[in-house]
């Protein structure tokens, strides 16, 4: 249901970025970097672990934002921990039920009224520690950092990144096109093993990034393993061997 003030309800929130995701033609390949070290259920600030809906939703939060800590907690909660939400952070909402009892006819003895137990849910605003500035450092995870000092890209691959007129997002732990929002996201470089690794991902979305409709305008597929799916990785993988990724 949609709430009364005209904002979306919660669940809506929650099943309309399922949807979006879903849409967006995100799609699953062999990852050559390394998992975020924020891996795991989100936390509370106690560190009790989320349980439910509020599992996945801050987890898909924090990917579509590129928060790194497990952590989330209230204003009030960061501030009893000596931390302040930078100015300008947008919250996010965890969610929870409230148990009421309602009187209402009986079915068995109509005419007298019973108590029948009911259940709503409910939100509250949260931070993502990585918002919060002056928390103790356990809320904060360590720096990936895997290149190797001194690892460089070839000219050719600098070039063919430097020059790519594709939007760039650099955040979370997955990289993709979104198809909807016409963006490639990436990964921090920092969590690739090798500049090459990086730079190739880059080239296999923007692969993708050439069948948006104002460009190639191919078909993209409706699921995986259809035929215009396979097509589109096919596409996707040649250009990720492009050998202008290649050193010299």
């Amino acid at each position: 249901m949609t709430q009364s003030s005209g904002r979306p309800s919660p669940a809506e929130t929650i099943t309309r970025a399922i949807i979006d995701r879903l849409e967006a033609g995100v799609r699953p390949w062999v990852r050559p970097w390394r998992s975020c070290a924020a891996q795991g259920r989100p936390l509370r600030a106690n560190g009790e672990p989320y349980r439910g809906m509020n599992t996945f939703w801050l987890w898909l939060a924090a990917e579509q934002c590129g928060y790194r800590s497990r952590y989330w907690m209230t204003y009030r909660q960061a501030q009893s921990l000596g931390g302040q939400v930078r100015a300008g952070e947008q919250s996010q909402f965890a969610i929870f039920y409230k148990a009421y009892s309602k009187k209402v006819d009986s079915y068995e003895r109509p005419g007298e009224l019973v108590d029948e137990q009911r259940r709503v849910m409910r939100s509250y605003a949260v931070f993502n520690a990585d918002q919060i500035d002056t928390l103790p450092g356990d809320f904060y995870p360590e720096a990936l950092s895997l290149v190797p000092p001194g690892d460089r890209l070839g000219p050719r691959a600098e070039r063919f990144v430097d020059r790519l007129p594709a939007r760039l997002r650099c955040g979370g732990d997955r990289a993709y096109y979104d198809l909807r929002a016409d963006v490639i996201t990436m990964p921090p470089v920092e969590q690739f093993d090798t500049r090459a690794a990086w730079a190739a991902t880059i080239a296999h979305e923007a692969g993708h990034w050439t069948g948006h409709p104002a460009r190639l305008a191919r078909s993209f597929g409706k699921r995986f393993g259809d035929q215009a799916y396979a097509f589109e990785e096919l596409v996707a993988l040649s250009g990720q061997s492009a050998p202008c990724l290649t050193h010299h």
